[in-house]
C-alpha cells in the first residue's frame, strides 16, 4: 500500500524522542505530533523548536529516513489570533488541537470555556488552519463513558454552527453516536480512529481485573461501539482516517494506584490495523484509511512510497525502551499475525 501517515500521535519530549519518533518513521511518513508537553506547544515558535528536537533524534536513529513531523499548536483560552495567522504562514504547523482543561495527560493548560476560544477559531478558519479535538466535556456531573456523547451533542454542534468553514478533526473518537455524526456531518469535518479502539472494549480493561495498559482517554467503550467505529473505519469514506494516538507512559507510571491514561501502539501501528481489517474482511478498504483519506483533507499530497504488510508471525517483547526508562507496549510479550516486509 501506499506509505501511510498517522494524523495523531504522541513523542513526548527529551530523551524519549529518539524512541518514540524513530518508532512512527519506521512505518509511517509524516505524523501530527501532539502539543500536550511539559510546557505545552503555545507558540510557532515552540513548534520550530519542538520539530527541531524531533528531526535531531531522529538523525541519530534513522539517519536519511526521510520522515516529516506535522507540528501543532496547543489552544489556550490566551491563543490569539495574531499567533494563528503566524502558524499558518511558518508552513509546519498544520493544525491547532482543542483540549478541555483536565481531560487528560497534560491538559492543565487546555480550554476552561469553548467560547473564550472563539477569536483563535474564528481566525483558523479565515486561514485554514484545522481545529483538532479532544472532544470530551470534563465536568464533574458527565459519567466517564459519556463525555464524548455530551461534547458531540453541545460544543461539536455549537462549532459547526459557528464556523461552518472551519476544517475539524474530532480526534480518536470512541462512540457509535461520533460515528454516525462525522458520517452525516459536513465535509468539513472528519475524525481519527485508533487501533485499539478497533481490537479492544472496556471488557478488555476490567473484566476480571483492572488492566492498567488499556486505560487510555477517551476510555474504551461498550463492544457495540466498537462495531461502529469497526464500520466505520473500513466503510471506505473519506471522513475517517488513521490516527494511532500513540502515547508513551512508562512502566512505573503505568503500573501504580493512580496510573496515567496512554496506549502505545507505535511499534506494531500498521499491523494492529491489519489485523483489524482483515477481522472486518475490509483489507482492500486499509489504503484508503491509512495512506489517502488524511492527506487529502489536510491538503497534503499523498505519499509516493510504499510498505508492505505480510501475514506472518512477530513476536513483541514485553518492554521497550523509552528514553531512560522503559514502557510496556500493546501485546506485550505475545505473537501477532501481521508484520511489515523490510526488504
Amino acid at each position: 500500500i501506499t506509505r501511510p501517515d498517522d494524523w495523531h500521535v504522541h513523542f513526548r519530549d527529551g530523551t524519549a524522542l529518539a524512541d518514540t519518533v524513530a518508532a512512527t518513521a519506521r512505518q509511517f511518513a509524516r505524523a501530527i505530533a501532539m502539543p500536550n508537553l511539559k510546557p505545552p506547544v503555545l507558540t510557532t515558535a515552540d513548534a520550530a523548536a519542538y520539530r527541531q528536537r524531533m528531526l535531531d533524534a531522529l538523525a541519530q536513529r534513522l539517519p536519511g529516513n526521510g520522515f516529516e513531523p506535522l507540528m501543532t499548536l496547543y489552544l489556550t483560552d490566551n491563543t490569539r489570533p495574531a499567533e494563528i495567522e503566524k502558524a499558518k504562514a511558518c508552513g509546519f504547523v498544520h493544525a491547532v488541537k482543542y483540549y478541555p482543561a483536565g481531560a487528560t495527560t497534560n491538559s492543565d493548560s487546555g480550554v476552561t470555556a469553548l467560547e473564550k476560544a472563539f477569536p483563535a477559531i474564528e481566525a483558523m478558519a479565515a486561514c485554514g488552519l484545522p481545529l483538532l479535538l479532544h472532544g470530551e466535556v470534563t465536568d464533574e456531573g458527565t459519567d466517564i463513558f459519556d463525555r464524548e456523547r455530551v461534547f458531540v451533542d453541545t460544543h461539536l454542534r455549537t462549532l459547526l454552527d459557528r464556523f461552518p468553514t472551519l476544517k475539524i478533526v474530532l480526534e480518536h473518537i470512541t462512540t457509535a453516536e461520533a460515528a454516525t455524526f462525522v458520517a452525516n456531518g459536513p465535509d468539513t469535518l472528519a475524525a481519527t480512529i485508533t487501533p485499539h479502539h478497533l481490537l479492544y472494549n472496556r471488557n478488555h480493561l476490567l473484566a476480571g481485573g483492572v488492566r492498567p495498559h488499556f486505560y487510555c482517554l477517551p476510555i474504551l467503550k461498550r463492544n457495540t461501539h466498537q462495531h461502529a467505529l469497526i464500520a466505520a473505519a473500513t466503510s471506505g469514506s473519506p471522513k475517517f482516517f488513521l490516527g494511532t494516538d500513540s502515547a508513551p507512559h512508562t512502566k512505573h507510571s503505568k503500573e501504580c494506584a493512580c496510573g496515567c491514561a496512554g496506549i502505545y501502539s507505535a511499534h506494531i501501528a500498521m499491523e494492529l490495523y491489519a489485523e483489524a481489517f482483515d477481522k472486518a474482511g475490509a483489507l482492500d478498504k486499509l489504503e484508503g484509511f491509512a495512506s489517502h483519506f488524511g492527506a487529502d483533507f489536510y491538503g497534503l499530497p499523498r505519499n509516493t512510497g510504499t510498505i508492505t504488510l505480510e501475514r506472518a508471525a512477530q513476536s513483541i517483547p514485553a518492554t521497550l525502551s523509552l528514553g531512560d526508562d522503559i514502557l510496556v507496549p500493546l501485546r506485550a510479550g505475545e505473537t501477532i499475525g501481521w508484520r511489515i516486509r523490510s526488504d
